[in-house]
């Protein structure tokens, strides 16, 4: 799971080409410890765990990835963190197009050299995000272009996704263009907890609201430690994450609803109306925000972390009316 986000990125010396062996054909070199530890010793580099380089050892669970994603010639598949191209090989012989995305020169030019005869796959060398709420415009153009050679194309996300930019590349794909239609990551167990948590509870937050509002979410299976190498010091999970297109048009304004929500959670443990109040300063006094909140029923200890997301989105729906006068426009 090598970490993409250039602020991330490790600062270390670039692999030289004429250093790497030819690999047979990729399908038969499959990521084990063993391979894994050899390629990297061939040409002197280690993983860095701080940055997220924690590759997926147990191949029962790599091809559960695949399996999971559903795949056929008509998926376009976007990867982010490409590693060593293990989980790309794999996708690209299920798929009609891959896009895998990674930052890690070393790691890219590992996974050019194995993945040298899949024609369907797009290697990009750079950060996935332009920034923390943005994906970058390159990977989406790449993906754009997939999508119109496929015929009918369908597209997806499957990924080992590095665990400091999970969060923001699940996120920003529910705002991008053209929306996945199936997720299926191995991420932090902690983020998938966060992602199924229920109100009132120690993980309930910003993410609960926002995934739990446009998407069914299911924890496929969790993961040990001791799949990965290196060995994170947190467990993790294969997600399946499927946006339903319904409730994504019952949110109407979905951005000013994904800002909203981020900008009350920020203040989750303050009574409600002190939180809005923090959150909206500068758009809403707290008369305004009182008369609102008295159309809404709730009561006068309320707090974010408390409310369902059809109560965070009624509530949103309220302060978007009465900021714009109806029309479509994102808080800033």
């Amino acid at each position: 799971m090598g970490c993409t986000g250039s602020r991330y990125a490790a600062r270390r010396r670039a692999v030289d080409p004429r250093t790497l062996k030819p690999l047979p054909d990729p399908m038969s070199q499959r990521q084990t410890l063993t391979f894994l530890r050899r390629r990297f010793d061939e040409i002197g580099i280690r993983p860095i765990t701080r940055h997220g380089q924690n590759f997926l050892i147990d191949l029962n669970l790599v091809d559960l990835v695949v399996e999971s994603s559903d795949l056929s010639a008509r998926d376009v598949v976007l990867e982010v963190g490409t590693g060593t191209g293990s989980l790309t090989a794999r996708l690209s012989a299920k798929a009609g197009a891959v896009v895998s995305v990674e930052i890690d020169p070393n790691l890219h030019q590992l996974a050019r050299e194995q993945l040298a005869g899949a024609s369907n796959a797009t290697l990009l060398l750079q950060d996935a995000l332009k920034n923390k709420n943005t994906l970058h415009p390159e990977v989406l153009d790449a993906v754009a272009a997939a999508l119109r050679a496929v015929p009918d194309g369908r597209f997806k996300l499957a990924a080992n996704l590095p665990y400091c930019v999970a969060t923001p590349v699940i996120s920003n794909l529910l705002s991008a263009p053209v929306v996945p239609e199936r997720m299926v990551v191995t991420i932090q167990k902690e983020l998938a907890d966060r992602m199924t948590a229920s109100p009132g509870t120690k993980d309930y937050g910003a993410i609960s609201v926002w995934m739990q509002s446009q998407c069914g979410i299911e924890r496929i299976r969790e993961l040990p430690p001791d799949v990965f190498w290196p060995r994170p010091k947190v467990g993790s999970a294969i997600v399946r994450i499927l946006p339903d297109p319904v409730m994504r048009a019952a949110l109407g304004d979905a951005a000013y609803f994904h800002a909203f929500t981020r900008a009350v959670f920020l203040h989750r443990r303050k009574l409600l109306r002190g939180g809005l109040a923090a959150a909206l300063s500068g758009r809403f006094d707290k008369p305004s925000i009182d008369a609102i909140l008295a159309t809404h029923d709730l009561p006068r200890d309320a707090r974010a972390e408390q409310l369902a997301w059809p109560r965070v989105h009624a509530l949103a729906e309220s302060f978007r009316r009465a900021e714009t006068g109806g029309r479509r426009a994102a808080p800033r």
